[in-house]
């Protein structure tokens, strides 16, 4: 069965070494945890997805950051890189292009009905970009994670796709 993993913003900081964002959540998700979940989906063929919402956040926290400009410079370098794998479809990443289906006219509608239910509820709009794009790849047949720290975001993740059932053949006597 074909994977994904949507990368939060928060664990894509730890995951790049972001200053001041180099542990997230309770359950202190760290660079080498975050790297060896990353790097164990890899090897087992899933694809990276990396949200709109994520890079926006990232970017801005990279901006951001408490720290001198010499130790920001190498952190926005890499987020670039996977900016740039993303757009360009390299392997693992997905297409970044895949996401524009969520920018048109009708989605965002369905989006901007959504949002205040899922305010009041404290779900961002980054999440709910997030859970919509989960929802997108999870109607096109994939197994959708999302890599979070955040267990708000992580209880919208979308069911895995039902595996079809086996029957054993009678045989008729």
């Amino acid at each position: 069965m074909r994977k994904v993993l949507l990368i939060d913003t928060s664990l894509l900081c730890v995951w790049l070494q972001v200053p001041g964002k180099e542990i997230a959540g309770n359950n202190k998700w760290n660079f080498e945890r975050v790297n060896q979940k990353i790097q164990a989906e890899i090897a087992k063929g899933t694809t990276l997805v990396l949200p709109l919402a994520s890079v926006i956040e990232t970017g801005n926290h990279i901006a951001q950051a408490k720290t001198n400009t010499i130790n920001k410079y190498p952190t926005a370098q890499k987020f670039a890189e996977i900016i740039t794998y993303a757009a360009d479809e390299t392997t693992p990443w997905a297409a970044f292009s895949e996401q524009i289906v969520l920018w048109q006219a009708e989605a965002l509608k369905n989006l901007a009905a959504q949002f205040p239910t899922q305010a009041v509820q404290e779900t961002s709009m980054g999440d709910a970009s997030i859970v919509i794009l989960g929802k997108h790849y999870h109607q096109k047949g994939f197994y959708v994670e999302f890599l979070t720290d955040d267990d708000g975001l992580k209880s919208q993740e979308p069911p895995p796709p039902q595996q079809p059932t086996r029957r054993s053949s009678r045989r008729k006597a």
